[in-house]
């Protein structure tokens, strides 16, 4: 059974910083490309970070310098470091794993990070 569990949101302040984790289990983590991506309400679903097996990383532009994607395969355990928060990163965040040699992805079931100006 594939679990993505999320944790680390919650409420900050402008300019603040969040960690966010995502532990998997059930599948064959230290193969699949992870990622971060965030809904914020009447909003579509936007991917946020992404990391390769390899350890390669791409952000959207709007958080480049600001977040950072990680992984630990021993833990199983994607992070995404968030510093200089601003209110428009407001959004639930949602981490993925894509099934390595597909385009099938795994979704967590989310941590709502809330930005307070």
């Amino acid at each position: 059974q594939v679990q993505l569990v999320e944790s680390g949101g919650g409420l900050v302040q402008a300019g603040g910083s969040l960690r966010l984790s995502c532990k998997a289990s059930g599948i064959m983590f230290s193969i699949n490309n992870m990622g971060w991506y965030r809904q914020a309400p009447g909003k579509q679903r936007d991917l946020v970070a992404s990391i390769t097996s390899g350890g390669s990383t791409d952000y959207v532009d709007s958080v480049k310098g600001r977040f950072t994607i990680s992984r630990d395969n021993a833990k199983n355990t994607v992070y995404l470091q968030m510093n200089s928060l601003k209110p428009e990163d407001t959004a639930v965040y949602y981490c993925t794993s894509q099934r390595w040699g597909t385009s099938f992805k795994y979704w967590g079931q989310g941590t709502q990070v809330t930005v307070s100006s």
